[in-house]
């Protein structure tokens, strides 16, 4: 009788500690915060990424490192058009258009530029010719790139251009997302699925699976920079511009949220 009294009470104890650990423990782990980039910048921000101990913003025609509070490290100009950037081995890939976005035509001059992510040194550039539409966005998985960009308006799928390590063209997938003005603007893949941001009223947050098919179509803006980071967070960009004043930077974490896509937090 006393041995059964003992084991029930150990179970009773236990329990309640076995229940609450996987959501408490993720939840102390995810620390929110908001980083404001220094400086203004004559073009408006394209996209960030980040290796946790430093920012890095795409400002279309300034390149941009900060450390993890926003105090500026490094800048330096860049051709326009620099748009969303990710980061990789220790290098910075960013996606430049030359020619024209969104042409039916496809007049466009797609590349992917290749920068020494601690000194922003230029170290390569490779040709994306594929992305038709105009090369704007770039997001990593699995040793492999996969580029975004421009759509014209009659268009009503988005499209990804993979290539391997060494920017050897794979193939084309094809997203069936309906239409989104001007193409997709910036990607990362995070937390096992792609987030592609897009411009419009009100702009437009897509979310797949790996192989690209959709998962979800939101009214959330992250046409400016979206990146995933430790512990299930990503980091969602903002920007304003003035006239005077020239144009600003800004991420804030986010969780992402299966109803609702992504929900914002900061301290």
């Amino acid at each position: 009788m006393t041995i059964r009294i003992a084991i029930l009470c150990v179970l009773a104890t236990a329990s309640p500690v076995i229940a609450e650990t996987p959501l408490t423990t993720s939840q102390k782990q995810a620390k929110l915060f908001k980083i404001d980039c220094e400086g203004t910048y004559q073009h408006h921000l394209q996209g960030v990424c980040t290796d946790e101990k430093s920012m890095y913003w795409s400002f279309t025609t300034t390149l941009v490192k900060t450390d993890m509070s926003g105090k500026l490290q490094h800048k330096i100009p860049v051709a326009n058009h620099h748009g969303d950037l990710c980061f990789h081995d220790d290098k910075l890939y960013v996606a430049v258009n030359l020619g024209k976005f969104n042409d039916p035509k496809g007049n466009a001059d797609s590349w992917v530029y290749v920068y020494n992510a601690d000194t922003l040194e230029e170290l390569a550039r490779h040709e994306t010719q594929e992305v038709f539409h105009g090369a704007g966005g770039i997001g990593f998985r699995n040793g492999h790139f996969f580029v975004v960009g421009g759509l014209p308006g009659d268009i009503e799928v988005n499209y990804v251009y993979e290539y391997d390590g060494k920017f050897q063209f794979q193939k084309k997938h094809i997203i069936e997302s309906g239409q989104t003005f001007l193409g997709i603007q910036t990607a990362t893949f995070a937390h096992n699925r792609w987030w592609f941001g897009c411009y419009g009223d009100p702009q437009i947050l897509l979310v797949t699976a790996a192989d690209f098919k959709m998962l979800g179509r939101h009214k959330l803006n992250c046409s400016l920079g979206i990146e995933g980071i430790s512990n299930g967070r990503l980091l969602v960009a903002n920007g304003r511009c003035d006239k005077e004043k020239g144009c600003s930077g800004s991420v804030q974490t986010a969780i992402p949220d299966e109803a609702a896509g992504y929900l914002l937090k900061s301290k």
